[in-house]
């Protein structure tokens, strides 16, 4: 069934569509995550910014025209209800990955410092008056923005 409004019937598939493909890009993104493979996730990374960019143009375009949804048929409002409550699960499962991803991140920069920070003092010696002193060396971490 139809709105019988032929534009507002391309437009509802040209929505669930969109979701539909947004949902499967951030589906793959949180499975690498869960993989701990972050950068497979980057591999369609510049699709779904362009994708999620025009999923807001249209998500607030429907929300300025709310009586837009009263014109639909009941198969268009199910289809379209049913891509967006999949599209919201897809994106709670992303935001849970992304969190995890972060904690073994933070955990393991935390680590690497210590571990800086307990070399940095083993070549600490006492100097000739009883105080400490320490070897005169630098050293830097340099995450990779790119990993």
């Amino acid at each position: 069934m139809s709105s019988g409004d032929p534009a507002l019937d391309e437009r509802v598939n040209q929505l669930v569509v969109l979701t539909e493909r947004l949902t499967g890009l951030i589906a793959d993104q949180a499975k690498a995550f869960e993989a701990r493979r972050p950068q497979d996730a980057a591999a369609n990374m510049e699709e779904t910014a362009r994708l999620a960019n025009v999923y807001r143009h249209e998500a607030l375009r429907i929300r300025q025209q709310a009586a837009v949804l009263n014109k639909l048929s009941k198969m268009q409002h199910q289809r379209l209800t049913r891509a967006t409550e999949a599209f919201d699960a897809v994106i709670a499962r992303h935001g849970r990955a992304l969190h995890a991803a972060k904690i073994v991140t933070e955990g393991l920069v935390h680590a690497i410092a210590e571990e800086i920070a307990v070399q940095r003092s083993a070549g600490a010696t006492y100097g000739p008056r009883g105080t400490k002193t320490k070897p005169a060396t630098a050293a830097s971490v340099t995450l990779n923005q790119r990993a």
